[in-house]
């Protein structure tokens, strides 16, 4: 369960630390694999990024369900660009490991992943990644660990 983090009076702190908006987020996207896969990112809250993905024939494997490949990739690009906007320049963010469980088939419609940070480190963070359907129901759960690196 991701925690809550705290400002020092108590009250829910914001964890970004660069501007962050939607429009500059989906700019971000053109000529990648995001685009190509057609994630939208569609919510930034004080602690969470969410993204829409569809499920129809680029995302399927053989069997005409989504491919678990297809719902790894929405989980790592919002667990990545979520903890590159968790740091200060001239710091960056890169992926070291990442889990997914795969727990429900999903055959058409759209798929929403948010990630929310589990443990937000100086060297090292932790973001869990919830991908539900239309109805809410738990598609893929994924934990992502990612390495701060800091340029000299």
């Amino acid at each position: 369960m991701p925690i809550k983090h705290l400002a020092s009076d108590g009250s829910p702190a914001i964890i970004w630390k660069r501007p962050i908006s939607l429009d500059a987020l989906n700019q971000s996207s053109k000529n990648t694999l995001i685009e190509h896969l057609q994630i939208v990112y569609t919510e930034v809250t004080d602690n969470s990024i969410s993204a829409t993905m569809p499920v129809c024939a680029f995302t399927h494997q053989p069997l005409g369900m989504l491919h678990g490949g297809a719902s790894v990739v929405l989980a790592e690009t919002l667990g990545s660009l979520a903890a590159n906007f968790c740091v200060e320049e001239p710091s960056y963010c890169v992926g070291l490991d990442i889990n997914a469980n795969h727990v429900r088939a999903k055959r058409q419609g759209v798929v929403t992943g948010t990630a929310s940070p589990i443990h937000l480190g100086r060297t090292t963070q932790v973001w869990d990644i919830k991908i539900v359907d239309e109805q809410q129901r738990l598609i893929c759960t994924s934990r992502l660990t990612i390495a701060v690196k800091h340029r000299n």
